[in-house]
């Protein structure tokens, strides 16, 4: 059974078509990488699986299961979760609290408007957990506006990860990183075991290749060519649409 299932998957915002007719099959434990130019529709893609936006038409599958009107909100509890291209967070906020909110969202005490944070010891030691898992535990109590930019990345990988989830969404991770930051991002995403099927957003090829088995490419919110590292950097279509030629 594939984990994600997107099937004729189109949106529309007034008269731009953004996704026409998107077809995309990802297995269980899947390197994923979804590239194309600015304005190919990579991100507004993600929103249409992770239920932010509707589609105007076409299907989605998780795990089997037909979630194209399950609300956003339900989808994490389904096994999903995903990072965003530009970072939110609480930057007064220790990097511990950060990823605890996130593990809180899944929880019932969310509906608590008084919870005391540092009384769910059972959060707070899960929370700690991913950031170990990020290599970042040894700051878990710094401020977060006294981290860097990679560093952040990571927190933000860490909150998804603190969810437990079977199909990790990342958009665009190695955006904005130095040499340094996206080798640290990138040893960090190779850790993730196979349990976790990973699907990326990604516009510089040559940083995402090595994370990718299967390419798919979206050239004004169309799939233009699917296939293995070494099928899409040989196929012309890429260079057009990369190169204009």
């Amino acid at each position: 059974m594939s984990v994600l299932t997107v099937t004729g998957l189109c949106k529309s915002f007034g008269g731009l078509h953004v996704t026409t007719d998107v077809d995309l099959n990802v297995e269980p434990g899947e390197r994923r990488l979804i590239i194309g130019p600015n304005g190919a529709g990579k991100t507004t893609l993600f929103n249409l699986i992770t239920g932010e936006i509707n589609p105007d038409k076409g299907s989605i599958h998780l795990f089997g299961q037909d979630v194209t009107k399950v609300p956003s909100r339900r989808r994490p509890h389904l096994g999903m979760a995903r990072t965003y291209q530009i970072i939110t967070l609480f930057p007064r906020d220790s990097i511990v609290h950060n990823v605890s909110l996130a593990l809180l969202g899944l929880s019932p005490l969310r509906w608590n408007p008084i919870i005391d944070m540092k009384r769910q010891g059972h959060i707070v030691e899960h929370a700690r957990a991913a950031l170990e898992r990020v290599g970042l535990a040894h700051i878990a109590e710094r401020p977060l506006a006294q981290t860097s930019y990679g560093e952040r990345r990571r927190v933000e990988i860490a909150m998804a990860l603190a969810q437990n989830p079977k199909l990790l969404l990342l958009d665009e991770p190695f955006a904005g990183l130095s040499i340094d930051e996206r080798r640290d991002v990138q040893q960090c995403l190779m850790a993730i075991p196979r349990d976790v099927t990973m699907v990326m957003i990604e516009h510089n090829m040559d940083v995402a290749l090595e994370f990718a088995e299967r390419i798919t490419l979206l050239h004004f919110g169309e799939v233009i060519f699917e296939g293995n590292r070494a099928e899409v950097v040989a196929d012309p279509r890429t260079r057009e649409v990369y190169l204009g030629h």
